[in-house]
């Protein structure tokens, strides 16, 4: 019986990180849900954002992808990005992660009987069971026509849909 006990836990914890996952990429539905949306501040200034579940890296990349394809879209070549939010956690994928511990701890008393020492070394073992956790990137992107500038928060559009679109 004590056999089935710690693969019936790793189980659990599986099962439970798997019921929240990163949707496939797309427009978001609702108020709470995964996805993009964007917003049109000047002719060729945006905000987008991509509302996901999980670590915030491949969130980042669904939205420089949207930039990316909106940039296309609206006849530019290239974008930039001017301004950054991430809102996550970099362990906010949730799972199971085992955390271990250890600890040692000594003293020396006196009794009536004589002198005592005393040494000890704990062993702790930890699994975090959390599933993932809501997780968002916002870019402000400025969109241009021509060769992209070189600078480092500067993206060739279309090199960026072909290089991410294969999600």
């Amino acid at each position: 019986m004590k056999r089935l006990v710690l693969p019936v836990i790793l189980a659990a914890g599986l099962g439970l990180s798997a019921c929240a996952s990163l949707a496939p990429y797309g427009a978001q539905a609702g108020p709470n849900g995964q996805g993009y949306s964007e917003q049109r501040i000047e002719s060729n200034r945006y905000r987008v954002t991509y509302n996901g579940v999980g670590a915030p890296g491949p969130v980042a990349d669904y939205a420089l992808l949207r930039a990316a394809e909106l940039t296309t879209s609206q006849g530019y070549d290239w974008f930039e990005v001017t301004q950054r939010w991430t809102d996550g956690r970099p362990d906010s994928a949730g799972g199971v992660r085992p955390s271990v511990g250890v600890s040692y701890g000594g003293g020396r008393y006196s009794s009536p009987y004589g002198r005592y020492s005393s040494s000890g070394v704990g062993l702790g073992v930890g699994l975090n069971f959390s599933g993932p956790s809501p997780t968002s990137t916002s870019l402000e992107v400025v969109m241009g026509r021509g060769a992209k500038p070189d600078r480092p928060e500067a993206y060739d559009a279309r090199g960026v849909r072909d290089a991410l679109g294969r999600f």
